[in-house]
């Protein structure tokens, strides 16, 4: 496999994932708690695809830090996000994992209270995920 396809295919990744979190928030607020847990540990998996993915390609590329080539005036707030972004990702895996855990041996008082937490966490790494792709890839890629 061409490597240099890993980046779009982990950006689709991360949409996917976010897409699922979407359906699965809209799932469990109708009520419908079967469809939730399947959507849930789906974005799981593709969360853990990525992840996977995303470590493949840093390996093959024996780096993990692309540079930022877009305007000096957005340096800052991209680090900021990029920051922000590799923090948080950090705290996903423990945390979808006891949120499903808890989910799936029915412990529901104590999974909603960690999943206010995870669901927003998630997203935002999954969102943002996209954005850098798009700004490394896409807008302002390497020449």
């Amino acid at each position: 496999m061409n490597y240099t396809v890993l980046p779009l295919i982990n950006a689709c990744l991360n949409s996917v994932a976010a897409i699922l979190l979407v359906v699965g928030l809209i799932l469990i607020k109708s009520g419908r708690r079967e469809a939730h847990r399947r959507v849930m540990i789906a974005a799981f998996v593709t969360s853990c695809l990525f992840l996977v993915l995303y470590l493949v390609h840093k390996y093959l590329l024996g780096s993990v830090h692309t540079p930022f080539r877009g305007p000096e005036v957005l340096r800052v707030p991209y680090y900021g996000m990029l920051f922000s972004h590799i923090v948080l990702a950090a705290s996903i895996p423990p945390l979808a994992i006891i949120t499903i855990r808890r989910g799936l041996v029915g412990d529901e008082v104590l999974h909603r209270k960690i999943a206010r937490w995870t669901w927003p966490i998630w997203m935002y790494v999954s969102v943002t995920g996209v954005l850098v792709y798009l700004v490394l890839y896409q807008i302002w890629p390497a020449p």
